[in-house]
C-alpha cells in the first residue's frame, strides 16, 4: 500500500463544514464515515485497505458530560505516537475521556447518568470503533472533538427516533416531527447555530494542530 496523508474522519459532513481540503492547507485527507458502529467500521476498514496513513484522527461533535465543558470547547485524547498534544494544548484544547455510545444522549438526565456511570467527560458514537481498528493495524490515532451541547442541555429533538435502520436521519420523519410540533423549530434553529459555532472552532483547532505537520 502507498503512503498516504493523515486521515481525518467525521461521521457527517456538517461536522467538517469548515475543515478545508488538504490542497488548501496541509497533508491530510477527509473521510465521512457515516454514523454508528456499522457505518464507521465499514468506512474505516475500506479506507485502510487501500492506503496506510501515518495518523488517523477521529473528529466531530461530542455531547458534554462533564459540566465544566462549555459549547465550543475542543477536547482530545491521543496515542503517545500521535504527537499532537503540545499543539492542541497550545490551542486551548482540553484533554478528556470519551464514552462511545450506541445512541445519541438526548437529555441532560441521560448525560448526567453517563457521567456518573462512565467517568467520561464527553460522549459520541464513533471514536472508539475507529481507534480500536487503528490499534489492530498499529496506526497511531487521536480523538479531537468539540462540545456541541453542554451537559445540562437537552437536545431539541430525540434524534434516535429519527434514525433509519442504517443510522441515517430520516428527513421525512424530521419534517413530520416539526410540522406536528412547530414549537420545536426555534429550539432546533438555536441548536443549528450552536453546531455551526462548534464546527468552526473544531476546524480552527484541527488546522492549527495539523499545520506544517510532516510524517
Amino acid at each position: 500500500m502507498d503512503q498516504s496523508p493523515i486521515l481525518v474522519c467525521f461521521a457527517v459532513k456538517e461536522e467538517s463544514k469548515f475543515f478545508l481540503p488538504a490542497e488548501a492547507t496541509g497533508p491530510w485527507k477527509r473521510l465521512i464515515t457515516g454514523m454508528g458502529r456499522k457505518n464507521t467500521t465499514e468506512s474505516i476498514r475500506a479506507a485502510l485497505a487501500t492506503a496506510r496513513p501515518p495518523l488517523v484522527i477521529t473528529a466531530g461533535f461530542a455531547g458534554g458530560l462533564n459540566p465544566e465543558l462549555r459549547i465550543g470547547t475542543v477536547v482530545f485524547d491521543e496515542d503517545a505516537e500521535a504527537g499532537l498534544s503540545s499543539r492542541l494544548l497550545a490551542l486551548q484544547a482540553v484533554p478528556a475521556r470519551f464514552h462511545c455510545a450506541t445512541r445519541v444522549a438526548v437529555t441532560a438526565a441521560e448525560k448526567q447518568e453517563l457521567w456518573k456511570s462512565s467517568g467520561a467527560d464527553a460522549v459520541e458514537m464513533e471514536s472508539a470503533i475507529i481507534r480500536t481498528i487503528c490499534r489492530e493495524q498499529r496506526i497511531p490515532s487521536a480523538t479531537i472533538r468539540v462540545i456541541s451541547d453542554a451537559a445540562e442541555e437537552d437536545l431539541p429533538l430525540d434524534f434516535n427516533a429519527l434514525m433509519t435502520a442504517h443510522d441515517r436521519i430520516n428527513y421525512l420523519k424530521l419534517i413530520w416531527k416539526l410540522l406536528s410540533g412547530p414549537q420545536k423549530i426555534p429550539k432546533l434553529m438555536k441548536f443549528q447555530k450552536q453546531t455551526l459555532f462548534a464546527a468552526r472552532k473544531l476546524a480552527d483547532t484541527l488546522h492549527g494542530a495539523l499545520r506544517d505537520v510532516r510524517r
